[in-house]
């Protein structure tokens, strides 16, 4: 029982150090972590999100992500020819059922991609589970640096689903890693403003479901307001609460003024309070 409890505050350690580490540097991170506790490798790399990688489909000419969940051995397979790379005979695959609606979840979440990204490389996996099935929704955008500011936008959805009839029952686990670094020139580094950052938030819901396709607009409908929801959250977050400490730390504007603008704003706030009593 102690080499369990041991074992499990170590792993426990080691996670709340990779959320603490800038994302972009999760790879090198996970690396150095696991030469000190070689014994965690399989639990970290199971549990750890590490930013997506974009690969090119040869058969259809498409890019498409990796990551764990498409994963087989060294080999990757692409959702657009069902390969993998390298060839992989024997590679798990989904149902020819799952199949179909993994295709067609991969068009619809390319338009969605491109309505709400304007570029960028998506990816949807599904595979077969023993009640259901489950699968991932992978986004990648990236700002290549061409301008002033360079930075990169992952998401990464599970969706785990139960179907019940005429209904079906939605876990979804969102993640968002998100960097980006500001100069005052192109390859200035002596000037960089870094800020980077990730989020994970889950929902759950039960919804009805008509014919296979209602499971796409079912997981699309949640995956669009989980983007929504965690783009305002690090905006929040990360912007806005780096605006406000910027500013009590040095005011754009003349502090009097501020104060006088405090000052009638409270004033005014008063009158209209008690004109309402």
């Amino acid at each position: 029982m102690d080499d369990y409890d041991e074992n499990d505050q170590q792993m426990d350690c080691a996670l709340d150090l990779m959320r603490r580490l800038p994302p972009q540097n999760v790879e090198e991170n996970l690396a150095t972590l696991l030469e000190v506790m070689p014994e965690l490798t399989e639990d970290l790399l199971s549990a750890v999100d590490q930013p997506l990688k974009v690969r090119r489909d040869a058969k259809e000419g498409k890019e498409y992500l990796v990551c764990d969940y498409n994963r087989d051995g060294d080999s990757y397979r692409s959702p657009w020819s069902n390969e993998y790379d390298p060839p992989l005979p024997d590679g798990s695959a989904p149902s020819d059922r799952l199949r179909k609606l993994e295709m067609a979840a991969n068009e619809a979440f390319a338009t969605y991609k491109e309505l709400y990204y304007e570029g960028g490389v998506s990816s949807v996996y599904l595979w077969d589970m023993d009640d259901s099935f489950a699968g991932v929704v992978l986004i990648k955008k990236v700002n290549d640096g061409t301008v002033r500011s360079k930075g990169s936008w992952d998401s990464i959805h599970v969706i785990e689903v139960v179907e019940k009839g005429r209904q079906a029952r939605y876990k979804l686990t969102s993640t968002v890693m998100l960097y980006t670094v500001a100069s005052a020139a192109k390859g200035d580094r002596l000037n960089e403003i870094n800020l980077s950052g990730s989020l994970t938030r889950q929902d759950d819901r039960e919804l009805p479901v008509e014919d296979a396709a209602a499971h796409i607009v079912n997981i699309g409908r949640m995956v669009e307001d989980m983007e929504f929801k965690m783009r305002n959250s690090l905006q929040e977050v990360y912007f806005s609460k780096t605006h406000d400490i910027v500013n009590g730390l040095r005011s754009a504007s003349d502090l009097n003024e501020a104060r006088n603008r405090a000052r009638l704003q409270r004033d005014l706030f008063g009158q209209l309070k008690s004109r309402n009593e």
